[in-house]
This record gives structure tokens, C-alpha cells and sequence, in this order.
């Protein structure tokens, strides 16, 4: 080897070992300053306003943790469906996929919604259970039921939105049982229209309202663990799904390490064209029957 090549060998090594450093600089001081409140910021402002002695440490890694936690929160899931079709159009060289990716999106946010609206069932249904149990311990230590459902509903948020109006007619000796059964008009705070059936009992019967009380938390209680059984049963039915909708990426991911360029076929070609349609199709047709199965379940 001349020492020409010796020399060119030495400089390339070089340029390598200043680009990869320069590579771990960059990404380090990205990552300091995505954190938002990093220690060096800190740091000026306490040294600005006068503030005593700052004690030296690392970055405020938990700080950098709440920012992604925040990114996460205000990203929309569906919004990684056009961001999929921009990738796969840039490596495919088709706008094709990024129409579908933008067709995905308002069924990614349907589901989402639809998600949202589940869980925010569930922990109106929960807090029903928790104003029944605190209504019952404030009729039992001898309150007055009127005064009792006013200290309950502030410790729980189970009347909803319909707060304001059955404790007006608490308050002022309105209807009560009318204005449950309206609260129990929302998703979730079904449970109402049974503590409103205690509440009519108690009054025009002289019934013990903590003994119905207590059979309608049990009752709610109960339905709550058999819907939380039945969630636990279908999620094999739902990891099927998932597992459905995620097995074309795979195959495209296999294909493109064999060097098969799987999106060029798809994308450019008339067969592939015909197999993307007709793949689509079925695997539409496979993830609506599976949701459809689980759905079924949960409306039985």
C-alpha cells in the first residue's frame, strides 16, 4: 500500500469517527433540550433571580419523561395513519398510500372515540357504586336523607351531569326519584334508576333506605365483575383482530428483507394492484368479523 492510500485511509477513518461523534453530540443535545425545564435553564433563572445556591446534578430526566408523556396526549392516534402513507409513499413512489393512510383516519378516530366513551362508561358506573356505598354510610350514622344524598354526591362524582338537579330537589324537597331517573339517563350511570327505585320505596313505604341501598351496591358490584369477566374472555377475540391487521405489515416488512421490493409489485404493477384490492378486501372483511363476534358477545 503507497502512502497516498495509507493517507486517504487515515482521512476517511477520520471523517468517520468526527461524523459519528458529531451524531451522539447532536442526538445528546436534542434529547437535553426536548425535556423542556433541563438542569442548565433551571439553573440560569434561580442565577438570575437571585436565588441562593444551585446544587449541581444531572438532567431533570423525569421532566424530560412528562414532555413525551404530554407529546403523547396531544398526538391523536389516528393521526399515525397519514404519517404511515407518507412513509410508505416516499419508499413506495405512490401516492396510493397516502390516500388510504388519509382514509384511515376518520375510522382510527371513530374507534378512538369510541374507546374514550367505553372507559368514561365505566368510571360513571364506578362512581354510581361509590355514591350508593357513601349514601348508605351517611343515612346509617343518622342523617337525614336529603342532607345524606348532598354530603354523598360531594364525595363522588356519580349523579354527573345531572348534579345540579337532584340536589336541587334534595336541597329543597323536590322530586328526587324524578330527577335520578333523569341522571340515569347517561352512558354508564344506569345504577340511578335503582338507588331512585330505593329513594320512592323508602319514602312512601317507610322501607330502611342503607338495607336497599346496600342490595344495590352488591347488585352493581356484581354486574361490574361479570362485565369485567366477560372483557377478560373476549380479549383473546380482540388480540385476533389486532393480530389480523398487523400480519400484512409483516409480510411486506419479510418481503423487503428478502429483496423482494414488495411495494414496488403493489404499487406498480397490475397483478399487485389486483392483490392489494383483493387482500384489502378480505382483510377488512376478517377484522369487521372478528369486532363484530366481540361486539355480539358484549351486547348478550
Amino acid at each position: 500500500m503507497d502512502e497516498a492510500s495509507w493517507g486517504a485511509g487515515q482521512v476517511s477513518w477520520g471523517v468517520g469517527q468526527a461524523s459519528w461523534a458529531a451524531a451522539v453530540a447532536c442526538l445528546g443535545m436534542a434529547a437535553l433540550l426536548a425535556g423542556g425545564d433541563h438542569f442548565g435553564a433551571r439553573r440560569a433563572r434561580l442565577v438570575l433571580a437571585g436565588g441562593g445556591v444551585v446544587a449541581a446534578g444531572p438532567p431533570a430526566w423525569p421532566d424530560l419523561a412528562d414532555e413525551l408523556r404530554r407529546l403523547r396526549a396531544r398526538w391523536r392516534p389516528e393521526w399515525w395513519a397519514p404519517v404511515a402513507g407518507v412513509v410508505l409513499a416516499l419508499l413506495g413512489g405512490s401516492l396510493l398510500p397516502l390516500a388510504l393512510g388519509a382514509a384511515g383516519v376518520p375510522l382510527l378516530r371513530k374507534a378512538r372515540l369510541a374507546g374514550e366513551a367505553r372507559r368514561a362508561r365505566e368510571r360513571r358506573g364506578d362512581a354510581v357504586i361509590a355514591l350508593c356505598a357513601a349514601l348508605a354510610g351517611e343515612v346509617r350514622a343518622g342523617r337525614q336523607p336529603g342532607h345524606a344524598l348532598l354530603s354523598a354526591a360531594r364525595e363522588s362524582g356519580g349523579l354527573g351531569d345531572g348534579r345540579a338537579a337532584v340536589l336541587a330537589a334534595a336541597r329543597f324537597g323536590g322530586d328526587v326519584p324524578g330527577a335520578l331517573t333523569t341522571a340515569a339517563r347517561q352512558p354508564g350511570a344506569e345504577g340511578l334508576l335503582g338507588l331512585a327505585a330505593c329513594w320512592r320505596v323508602a319514602l312512601d313505604q317507610g322501607a330502611g333506605l342503607a338495607a336497599g341501598l346496600d342490595r344495590l351496591q352488591a347488585a352493581l358490584r356484581a354486574e361490574r365483575d361479570q362485565r369485567a369477566d366477560l372483557q377478560a374472555q373476549l380479549a383473546s377475540a380482540r388480540s385476533t383482530a389486532v393480530l389480523l391487521a398487523g400480519l400484512p405489515v409483516l409480510g411486506l416488512g419479510l418481503g423487503a428483507a428478502l429483496g423482494a421490493d414488495p411495494l414496488r409489485v403493489l404499487l406498480h404493477t397490475g397483478a399487485g394492484l389486483g392483490c392489494l384490492l383483493v387482500g384489502g378486501l378480505l382483510e377488512a372483511t376478517g377484522v369487521g368479523w372478528a369486532l363484530r363476534i366481540v361486539r355480539a358477545a358484549e351486547s348478550a
